[in-house]
């Protein structure tokens, strides 16, 4: 019998992985519950001791006085609910030290159920959770679905860990090229940032350590394959794979791919850039609804302001005395020293302007507040009145369209009434 127990430990250890000294404190914790069930709860001071190597036990008193081992049929059963309950304890530790360890990972199951909003996906030896929330409004799945997805947080609880998924992470995407692109996976190929709109769009930013290697060629594959294989486990999600650039203005270049930039202007106190491009480029730099500027803006962790060529002509030579905070004799002061316009005024810099006589420190940051606010406003007077312009033209052409297709109409119709029948 004693062997047969050594058996069931050795078997235990290794189909879930409990240690065997965890088993034999549970063993020892039972036989002592058992020992005071048998002996009344008035002795406290029992304690236990189980032999590894031969499986004998003994259990005995504080004063060295053995306990019978026939504890008899409710000591017995009392022994075996704290055993199995002290193997499910343990065995829910296994199994959350394990998932622990795997947070950041990405994990594959199958949709077991649902329940209040939520996935339930069998892991196998375990559940996760998969809120609302963590999946892109674009995705449905159904009872039995494969699915992946990424361990965010894992819980202890009474029933087991508690594991959180998301398929909306930025982080899901990341992991996907680290297992998608080996350059990633050796090292070489470094993931500096990625921004996300889950099911919509993400950019992603990368950088090599060795010059011989292409970090955006490597991501994207021969043929393109590696990027397609990720967009298709993400629902069609487009990507931007952008290169990573300590030059902070060709970094925010190219993280408003795949727009093309003329000029990038950086203010590293305010983590400011202001970017101006064609007119014809505008609306893709900003992007539908503004994403993305907006993606651009997380990636590089920069804010972004984005003019086109025509809205910043039209407001840079707007006289100096528009600015709030420029007296009479500021505004002569500023005319000597050649600048005389809003334009020549949002180029300067702190030092600069206080190099001007009469300007100081708080003057002159009242002033570089006000151009910038000034040119916010004028540049947004511009934008709207080319969006109306644009309205108006579109409009007209619809009506021109319209009218086209209606006297087209009129046309065949007279055809029509004018043309000789055939009689029957």
């Amino acid at each position: 019998m004693n062997q047969e127990l050594l058996a069931i430990l050795d078997s235990i250890e290794r189909d879930k992985g409990i240690k065997k000294e965890i088993l034999i404190k549970a063993i020892e914790s039972a036989l002592i519950s058992a020992g005071r069930k048998n002996l009344g709860k008035h002795i406290e001071d029992i304690k236990a001791e189980f032999d590894p190597e031969t499986g004998d036990f003994k259990v005995f008193t504080a004063d060295g006085k053995e306990v019978s081992g026939d504890f008899g049929r409710i000591s017995a059963q009392t022994a075996k609910q704290v055993i199995i309950q002290k193997i499910r304890e343990a065995e829910r530790d296994v199994l959350f030290e394990e998932y622990k360890k795997k947070v950041n990972d990405i994990c594959s199951g199958a949709v077991h159920r649902f329940e209040k909003g939520m996935i339930i996906v069998d892991l196998g030896r375990v559940e996760g959770v998969l809120p609302k929330r963590e999946l892109p409004p674009s995705e449905e799945y159904r009872q039995g679905d494969r699915i992946k997805a990424l361990i965010v947080e894992v819980k202890k609880s009474s029933k087991g860990p508690e594991i959180l998924l998301s398929r909306t992470s930025p982080g899901f995407v990341k992991r996907l090229f680290e297992l998608e692109v080996p350059e990633i996976y050796e090292g070489i190929v470094e993931i500096k940032a990625v921004s996300r709109e889950a099911g919509d769009r993400s950019k992603i930013a990368v950088y090599s350590k060795d010059d011989k290697v292409d970090p955006v060629g490597a991501c994207v594959g021969m043929r393109g394959q590696r990027v397609k294989n990720i967009v298709r486990e993400l629902g069609g999600e487009k990507i931007d794979i952008v290169r990573w650039s300590i030059n902070m203005g060709e970094f925010i270049s190219g993280s408003l791919s795949p727009a093309d930039i003329t000029s990038v202007k950086t203010t590293e106190a305010e983590r400011r850039a202001e970017v101006i491009v064609a007119d014809d480029q505008l609306s893709l730099a900003i992007g539908k609804k503004g994403q993305n500027v907006r993606l651009a803006a997380k990636l590089t962790g920069w804010n972004i302001d984005i003019r086109s060529k025509t809205e910043i002509e039209g407001v840079k030579e707007i006289p100096i005395a528009e600015i709030d905070g420029i007296g009479p004799k500021t505004e002569k002061e500023l005319k000597k020293a050649g600048y005389d316009t809003v334009g020549k005024i949002i180029k300067l810099d702190l030092k600069a302007l206080t190099d001007v006589k009469g300007v100081g420190k708080k003057t002159a940051e009242k002033i570089l507040k006000s151009a910038k606010e000034l040119m916010e406003q004028k540049v947004h007077e511009v934008r709207d009145k080319k969006n109306k312009e644009n309205r108006e033209a579109r409009a007209e052409k619809e009506r021109e369209t319209a009218a086209e297709v209606e006297k087209d109409k009129k046309t065949k119709e007279k055809e029509q009434e004018t043309s000789p029948r055939v009689k029957e």
